[in-house]
């Protein structure tokens, strides 16, 4: 007989819930998960011990047995979906890491989807910044089927709550990562996030990340982002502070539908944190955007492109830099011009709202360079003009489209004329009246230019202006034009496309209106005093003294000046003001004239005026002396003198709000004009102050050429210097060679060989020539070498070779003045000693 299982039921639940017996876990899942749902608000007592311990919820989720565990995540999704704010922020921490390692892992389909639930469930009850925040981290994990559950989490959620209500900026950080993942199961996942992140932010979820990506992946990115690009998501799932407001606020389909076109307007530079592009940018940049070589500036603005390229830019001092791409636009080179105007229009849309204080520099040149008939830096100029209105708007740049429609030049009036018609295309904000006028009026005029294109275009921007404005409001403007410009005005009209429109509704009853909106439910509680005003006229004298007469006072039937005026004041005080000025004034008067001729006077008047006399009939019974009645009749039948005052007050106060307006006005049209000035003083100094550092950088340049000249000039001396010295040392050695030998002595020894002087005499006599002859070639270049260094020759030699340079000089020598012949002499004398020397030589055998 099988042992009967102990009964685990008399433990708390709690306890049960962590049992080491995972059928006792199970069933206390189970238990739990019926529990919640059968309780009847989320204060339930039963909530308690699950919310104070929420350690708890992470055992359950992390169960080792997967069929507890089942069980344990259906539990904790009727936990947070009965159990409010409180169980879904005390348990998110335990559990949402949990869920993705243990749950969305799961192999168990229940499991996974049970996991994903719960997920959702705590995005749907508190907000989907900590949820997304918790579940980041597992994008980095080591196993690559954690990675690919979280992705699948991060995409039900976008598609449940939508990227409106999910920030999808920390998730876009990841995707270069995930697409780089050596797993294909996460690769593909990541695709199908992307996808359905493109549904939501269309073509600004690209700048975000598709750079970096490999070419493969963006082309296969693009034709899955093809795929998609016609649907238009829809939230499934509310938040709870959305379901609140809806509950008690259901919105009508015309909100609906502005709702839905505000929240088509999300583009990269929501979703972009603002990048600093001065630190960024090359130090020589403003050295290489002055040099006189289109291809350095060129350079320096391919370089600009893209670190200003980005969805969004830090807004900083940008001044020199938009100083030095206007004047780029003056450029002679139209590479140099492209480039130029592409970096203002990355600028322009990166700065947005910071870029308006900028706008006055740039936009007049881009304008004035619209000339240039190459089509594509004229699309270049476009582009940037495009910008430039994005970052501002239609009233800030109408100023300098109205001047350039009037220049001589066809082909600037042309494109300006385009870029109005985009401006009007795509402004939010329609024209105001007087620039409505302003419009109208310069394109009429154009409807008579010599050229085609410019009168096409000009009829295209009236149509566009009448599909803002209405046809009513730009009756004013077609009059005195024929009907073929007004066919064709009216073509355009019906083909424009336009997101801004007047709201006419708006000045038709400006005065009616203020009352109903403010208080809607007295306009309706006072509709029935009406219907009692039209039932006591015809009654009798007696009538005004009661409640309804006052009333009557102070009804729309006033007439006179300041009418107007009484019918804003009565209806916040008709009982507290009109009553007593009807009710106390007359007890005091009628008393003593109570006689029937006064009360029965008024009744024929009544009747005259068809039941209409009764507001100055309290008036003229009340007071039967002739003096006032006429006093009250001047001024108006049916005001009092308290109101009297007040309607002068209010007079007086309005002239002075009249001419205060007026001063304000007129002070505003001086400060404009002053600011319009200061501006333009300021594009002034900005170009001067361009101007003197291009000078002072080209007196630099000149500075560096006259130096690098200078030396030049130096070495070329020196080289010169050098090639002097180089002759002279020549000189002297031709002077050397060509100086006279010494005297010849041995012809007198072999022509008298008997003067005791035999062979080896002769040998000692030769060895002593020629150590003479040594010495003296010894001393002679020893003297060049001296003379070349600055040292005197007598200085320096000794005073033996002084002595035999002398008598060799000497007139005893035998040596002649005629410096000539004493050279050939001494040259032949020389040759003859040698050719004696050598046949001596040998004859006595002493060169052996």
């Amino acid at each position: 007989m099988a042992e009967e299982e102990p009964d685990y039921s008399h433990l708390p639940i709690t306890d049960r819930a962590v049992h080491k017996v995972w059928k006792v876990r199970k069933a206390a899942y189970e238990e739990a998960a019926a529990a919640f749902a059968k309780t009847p608000d989320e204060s339930d007592p039963y909530f308690h011990p699950w919310i104070s311990d929420a350690g708890i919820w992470n055992k359950i989720v992390m169960d080792s047995n997967v069929a507890a565990q089942q069980e344990g995540i259906a539990a904790l999704c009727s936990f947070l979906k009965y159990g409010g704010d409180a169980a879904c922020t005390r348990t998110r921490s335990h559990t949402v890491g949990a869920l993705v390692e243990k749950g969305l892992s799961s192999t168990r389909a229940a499991t996974k989807a049970s996991s994903m639930e719960a997920i959702l469930l705590y995005v749907e009850n508190d907000a989907p910044a900590p949820v997304i925040d918790a579940l980041l981290p597992f994008l980095s994990h080591k196993m690559p089927k954690v990675i690919a559950a979280t992705v699948q989490a991060l995409i039900q959620i976008y598609s449940s709550f939508g990227a409106r209500t999910v920030d999808p900026k920390p998730v876009l950080k990841f995707l270069p990562k995930l697409f780089g993942h050596a797993d294909k199961t996460v690769r593909a996942e990541t695709t199908t996030l992307c996808v359905e992140l493109y549904k939501w932010l269309k073509e600004a979820i690209k700048p975000m990340f598709f750079n970096e990506l490999k070419p493969v992946q963006q082309k296969e990115l693009e034709e899955a982002f093809e795929k998609v690009k016609s649907e238009t998501p829809k939230q499934e799932r509310l938040l709870k502070s959305q379901q609140v407001a809806a509950a008690a606020a259901a919105t009508s389909a015309s909100g609906a539908d502005e709702e839905e076109e505000q929240e088509a307007e999300i583009d990269a530079y929501d979703l972009s944190e603002p990048v600093n592009v001065l630190s960024k940018l090359p130090p020589e940049f403003y050295t290489n955007m002055s040099s006189s070589k289109w291809k350095e500036r060129k350079e320096a603005l391919d370089a600009l492109f893209p670190l200003v390229n980005v969805p969004r830019i830090k807004d900083d001092d940008y001044k020199d830099l938009i100083a030095v791409l206007a004047k780029a636009m003056k450029d002679a080179n139209i590479a140099v011009v492209t480039v130029a105007a592409n970096c203002i229009e990355s600028t322009a849309k990166g700065l947005r709202a910071a870029f308006l204080k900028h706008k006055a520099v740039v936009l007049s040149p881009i304008l004035e360079r619209l000339k240039e008939k190459k089509q594509s830096v004229v699309d270049a100029l476009s582009a940037a003009l495009d910008g430039v209105f994005m970052a501002t708007s239609l009233t800030d740049c109408l100023e300098e489209i109205l001047e350039f429609l009037k220049h001589k030049n066809p082909q600037v009036k042309l494109e300006t004329l385009k870029w109005l018609i985009r401006c009007l295309k795509e402004t939010k904000v329609p024209p105001t009246k007087s620039e409505q006028k302003s419009i109208a009026e310069s394109c009429t005029k154009l409807l008579g230019d010599t050229s085609e294109p410019v009168r096409t275009s000009s009829c295209e921007a009236m149509g566009t202006l009448m599909k803002i404005i209405g046809e009513r409001g730009m009756n004013p403007y077609m009059e005195g034009l024929d009907d073929i410009r007004k066919t064709k005005i009216k073509e355009f009209f019906e083909s424009a496309v336009v997101k801004a429109k007047e709201k006419p509704a708006a000045p038709a009853a400006p005065k009616g209106a203020k009352k109903p909106p403010a208080a809607a439910k007295p306009a309706a509680a006072a509709a029935p005093p009406p219907a009692k005003k039209e039932d006591p006229p015809p009654s009798s004298a007696a009538a005004p003294r009661s409640g309804p007469g006052p009333s009557k006072l102070a009804g729309p039937k006033l007439a006179g000046p300041g009418t107007l005026r009484l019918q804003k004041k009565p209806p916040p005080s008709a009982t507290a003001s009109a009553a007593p000025a009807a009710l106390s004034p007359p007890s005091p008067k009628r008393a003593p004239a109570p006689p029937s001729p006064t009360e029965e006077a008024p009744p024929a008047p009544k009747l005259t005026f068809g039941g209409r006399g009764l507001t100055s009939r309290p008036l003229s019974a009340a007071q039967p002396p002739q003096p006032q009645h006429q006093h009250v009749h001047v001024v108006d039948p049916g005001l009092s003198a308290a109101e009297k005052a007040e309607l002068e007050a209010l007079r007086m106060e309005k002239e002075k709000w009249l001419r205060q307006a007026n001063e304000a006005a007129a002070e505003r049209t001086r400060l404009l004009q002053q600011v319009n000035d200061l501006q333009i003083q300021n594009a002034e100094l900005i170009e001067a102050g361009t101007r003197d550092n291009l000078a002072i950088r080209a007196k630099d340049a000149q500075l560096v050429r006259a130096r690098t000249d200078a030396e030049q000039a130096e070495a070329q001396n020196a080289k010169l210097q050098r090639e002097i010295e180089r002759l002279k040392r020549e000189l002297a050695r031709s002077v050397r060679a060509t100086s006279p030998p010494p005297p010849d002595v041995t012809e007198q020894l072999y022509r008298d060989p008997m003067n005791g002087l035999g062979p080896s005499s002769l040998s000692h006599h030769l060895g002593s020539v020629d150590r003479s002859s040594k010495r003296l070639s010894y001393a002679s270049t020893t003297f060049s070498e001296e003379k070349e260094n600055g040292y005197e020759r007598h200085k320096m030699v000794s005073p033996t070779f002084s002595t035999m340079s002398e008598g060799r000089n000497s007139p005893s020598r035998g040596v002649g003045t005629d410096n000539a012949e004493s050279w050939k002499r001494a040259a032949e004398v020389t040759n003859a000693l040698k050719a004696r020397i050598e046949q001596m030589k040998r004859q006595n055998g002493i060169g052996r």
